[in-house]
């Protein structure tokens, strides 16, 4: 059963004012591309079951009330663009969750998979072999989850496609090959604050989350990478996986010539010891621009669907190994067609909660940005406003309950 959340906002307890202001702030500003002019449904359910029911069950009526069941899945590839967790972090989304939506893909004779691309930096997720083993142990297997586990850009992030998108920052995307592959792509997120974008949400699980190693280089960096010389050892693994000779070995230290170096990020996957690092020196805002664009060479093409889980709301990402208090109480579960508009609906309901208690947040009241005091340094209205000039989707929306 849907209910219109303007005409039922006592039943799920949520601020409308703050929840629709994004929306009319869309309708008076009438000067920019079309797509503003029509507000996206995004679907949301809260976490109240009764007796005999549950939270995957809420899941699963809120994704086919929100049309994920309207699309061809029959002998179609279907990637789902999860984030599996750094090992120690414990604010990632259960792979519960990620059961009931490949569970409706194989229902409707879809082939889903889970999936996701090689992390920059470094830790437990650098390489596939790491990647699927911090996977699995977290929870995410074939037996837990119903589906596969395919790392995107394959064994070392290397294994790319490029993405013509013409964007104000980004010419060629970096996707991950086995996610380009797909026909489908549908992005399951565990929505969050960000130190470096301000939230974590839909555009930035498939933006960044689907570049390779070069596409985060690309996003992350204005520079090129660099060798931590305390650390080198002098093997050369980088120099033998450098196509451009861009790399020297000198007193058994290795040093990058920027002159022919492209960028690839090739030696970083190479390094045994982590010693060659991205500079990760881009100014906050341009990240968010360069974010989105990676996000239309993800879905341009091709349907897509976005689902938002918005639990467990951290102050920092799940690719931190550990996790800091929830800034806010758990508040529900999101679906839409629209990655942009389901970003604002969420972003709108943490900041129409009062902080938690103890959190880093404590005291502050609803109605506040509770990601611009988080993070300062950085505005996450930069990415869905820009995601929208690109015809990504529509800041505007219309929330709607589903029981």
């Amino acid at each position: 059963m849907m209910l219109s959340l303007t005409l039922h906002a006592k039943s799920i307890g949520m601020n409308i004012a703050l929840l629709c202001r994004r929306a009319e702030r869309g309708q008076r500003n009438t000067g920019r591309r079309s797509i503003m002019a029509d507000k996206s449904k995004v679907y949301f359910t809260d976490l109240r079951v009764r007796l005999e029911d549950g939270l995957l069950k809420k899941l699963d009526r809120l994704i086919r009330a929100a049309g994920m069941e309207t699309i061809d899945f029959k002998n179609k590839f279907a990637a789902i663009k999860i984030h599996f967790g750094e090992p120690g972090n414990l604010a990632f989304l259960r792979p519960n969750f990620s059961k009931v939506v490949a569970d409706l893909v194989k229902e409707k004779g879809g082939r889903p998979f889970l999936t996701d691309c090689n992390t920059l930096y470094v830790g437990r997720r650098k390489n596939a072999i790491d990647h699927i083993e911090a996977a699995y142990e977290n929870g995410y297997s074939p037996f837990s989850t119903g589906c596969q586990v395919i790392i995107g850009d394959g064994l070392k992030g290397t294994d790319e496609q490029l993405v013509p998108v013409d964007g104000e920052y980004v010419k060629e995307a970096k996707i991950g090959r086995a996610i380009m592959d797909a026909d489908i792509i549908i992005s399951l997120t565990h929505f969050k604050a960000h130190e470096c974008t301000g939230i974590g949400g839909a555009l930035k699980n498939l933006g960044m989350g689907c570049g390779s190693r070069a596409g985060k280089m690309e996003m992350h960096s204005a520079g090129k990478p660099y060798v931590e010389q305390s650390v080198c050892v002098g093997c050369g693994m980088c120099k033998r996986n450098c196509a451009h000779d861009a790399i020297a070995i000198t007193n058994r230290k290795a040093s990058i010539d920027h002159s022919k170096c492209v960028g690839c990020g090739r030696c970083i996957g190479a390094c045994p010891v982590d010693a060659v690092q991205a500079a990760q020196d881009e100014a906050f805002d341009i990240l968010n621009k360069k974010i989105s664009e990676y996000t239309l060479a993800v879905v341009k093409d091709r349907p897509h669907f976005h689902i938002c889980l918005v639990m467990s709301v951290s102050p920092f990402c799940d690719c931190h190994p550990e996790n800091d208090l929830p800034i806010v109480q758990d508040i529900g579960m999101f679906a839409s067609f629209d990655p942009v508009a389901l970003d604002m609906a969420c972003a709108d309901a943490v900041n129409g909660h009062p902080a938690l208690p103890g959190s880093l947040l404590e005291g502050r009241p609803a109605g506040g940005d509770h990601f611009k005091e988080l993070h300062p340094a950085t505005d996450w209205r930069v990415g869905p406003e820009h995601a929208e000039k690109l015809g990504i989707g529509s800041t505007q929306y219309e929330l709607i309950a589903v029981k």
